[in-house]
């Protein structure tokens, strides 16, 4: 199962609480002892504003318990008996010849067996994120993986069986459709919860079980989960308990990791780090996304410029008044720059600083849209023209949305870290915009700010590609326009 927190203890042998007879002590003390050790340290890094669960390697938290095919290797070797072996049954006396048969259904075999792979390793690590269900990637990831590796025995010259692959793909997709939907079915999201420290907002937290904990007892349950604030000074009783969970294999996460993991969002007490344990974004990934950002703008220039073209005249005939509506915004690091999209609001007399602001916010029936605003702000048209920021390193496909500066400025004055938001570049669609949409309270501006510190603190690949597979669904459903 895969970690998000500091707390899970690994040692080998697993050692049962049965393993020692009375008769013998065991080193309850001295484990008790290391356990405050590390609530003191953790503590320490609290007050220096970083967390406690970057002392070792942070992933994803795996929620779901009670389906034995939420294995990974599990449902690799059922969409490999279903994608390979099945088809191949059919086609056993082609198997090892030296003929362009056999050699098509041989390399069709590795071919199909790297998409399978690949593809299901693809929807797990999407589904490791929060709010997103495993069986709305699969298609999408078994289609691209299939998709690549076809296009790699093109590109290599090499015999492929069609027949073989397409069977092979239904067969592997159905089955990952049908391993997801019993997992979806049958497993259950339930916690152990110690009730100490800041728990507040885990009790708070929707869809999931929680059992409260009233004596120090490690829970009879296999594979059961506990949770608690592991800043918090806990007596040694507890402190005890939880050492020996994670002696015998149980995983013991840390409140403020596992609710990020549920929620999606970040803690606005203090800046969190991310899992290199620096305030620094990946710098690797950070130049590959520069570089993926210019070749697709490139490579998507002729049917992008069609799409601007044709949105430029309905613009222009929908209502008198410019095309393009510009607006300062607040940029990478903290520059302002002049960004630009399609108007899609009737023109007005400039805003006075007073109401500024507020006109920097939509309103839900907005009666300043147009007919054609309207569809545009619906399928978000209207960021088009920002592949020009793209080329100019201003914007990226994927970031936090830039503010209005007046907007920008109030957030400053407010939350004394929000400058850290601009330490990635802004993007046409973010984390916040798939997970929540346009916000105009203030309730919602400081959960979007959540979700946004939440994409920076896991800025990676895999999250960047599972949020554009989630704006092409916005796109069509509309999701959050205003």
């Amino acid at each position: 199962m895969e970690l998000a927190n500091f707390a899970r203890f690994s040692y080998a042998p697993v050692i049962s609480r049965n393993a020692y007879p009375l008769t013998v002590p065991f080193p309850w003390k001295t484990i008790a002892i290391r356990c405050r050790e590390m609530t003191a340290i953790g503590r320490v890094w609290e007050e220096t504003g970083q967390s406690t669960h970057m002392l070792m390697r942070r992933e994803h938290v795996s929620f779901f318990r009670g389906s034995a095919l939420d294995r990974a290797w599990l449902q690799i070797a059922l969409a490999l008996c279903s994608g390979i072996f099945l088809p191949a049954l059919f086609l056993l006396t082609y198997l090892g010849e030296d003929t362009r048969a056999g050699r098509g259904v041989t390399f069709s075999i590795v071919g199909a067996s790297c998409a399978i792979i690949l593809a299901t390793l693809s929807v797990r690590r999407f589904a490791a994120f929060p709010g997103t269900r495993a069986f709305m990637y699969i298609i999408p990831c078994f289609a691209t993986a299939y998709g690549l590796a076809v296009a790699g025995l093109l590109l290599a010259r090499l015999d492929y069986n069609r027949m073989f692959l397409t069977v092979s793909f239904a067969l592997a997709l159905l089955t990952a459709l049908f391993a997801a939907l019993h997992v979806a079915r049958n497993a259950r999201r339930r916690f152990w919860l110690v009730p100490f420290g800041k728990v507040d907002l885990a009790r708070a937290t929707r869809h999931v079980d929680w059992i409260i904990m009233t004596e120090p007892v490690v829970p009879n349950v296999p594979n059961a989960v506990v949770v608690a604030d592991l800043q918090y000074d806990h007596d040694d009783e507890w402190s005890r308990m939880l050492a020996v969970a994670a002696v015998e294999g149980h995983e013991v996460y840390h409140t403020k990791v596992l609710i990020e993991s549920l929620t999606g969002q970040v803690s606005m007490e203090h800046l969190s780090e991310n899992s290199f344990g620096t305030l620094l974004p990946n710098l690797v990934y950070v130049q590959v996304k520069r570089a993926i950002d210019i070749v697709s703008v490139l490579v998507l220039s002729p049917i992008l410029l069609t799409l601007l073209l044709g949105i430029a005249v309905l613009v222009k005939l929908s209502s008198p008044g410019p095309v393009l509506f510009i607006q300062e915004r607040m940029g990478y690091r903290g520059v302002p720059f002049r960004m630009i999209k399609f108007r899609t609001m009737f023109v007005r007399n400039p805003a006075s600083e007073e109401t500024s602001r507020d006109d920097a916010m939509t309103a839900t029936g907005d009666s300043r849209i147009t007919r054609i605003g309207h569809f545009l702000r619906r399928t978000r048209l209207d960021e088009l023209p920002q592949v020009w920021h793209i080329l100019r390193g201003e914007m990226s496909w994927i970031g936090p949305r830039p503010e209005a500066i007046p907007l920008s400025r109030w957030y400053e004055k407010e939350i004394p870290f929000y400058f850290y938001r601009h330490i990635v570049r802004p993007g046409i669609s973010g984390w916040a915009q798939v997970k929540q949409g346009h916000v105009t309270d203030i309730e919602s501006v400081s959960a979007k700010l959540r979700y946004d510190f939440y994409y920076i603190k896991n800025f990676s690949a895999w999250l960047d590609l599972l949020i554009g597979l989630k704006t092409f669904r916005i796109i069509g459903s509309g999701f959050g326009a205003r």
